[in-house]
């Protein structure tokens, strides 16, 4: 049993900031030289990729959970303007 569900997007972002904790703390001990800018594709590209895996592990959730609903039909619970639950 998980305690939480899986979280793609977050796993990129840590891995990202990771990565970048990594580059200037070799920079710091002078192991080699990182240019400034060097954090922004980097930066960038891990946001963007983040983004991508959530919007995907969204897209599996909402599929698998629209398969799984007993619910076949589109229809709000009324459409005559009442606010009666069925």
């Amino acid at each position: 049993m998980l305690l939480h569900e899986f979280r793609p997007g977050r796993l990129v972002l840590g891995l990202t900031a990771l990565t970048l904790a990594v580059v200037y703390g070799g920079d710091a001990v002078e192991a080699w030289a990182t240019p400034w800018y060097g954090v922004v594709p980097v930066l960038c590209g891990g946001l963007g990729l983040a983004g991508l895996a959530t919007w995907v592990a969204y897209r599996i959730r909402r599929r698998a959970a629209r398969s799984r609903s007993s619910e076949r039909t589109g229809a709000p619970a009324s459409s005559n303007g009442n606010q009666a639950i069925r």
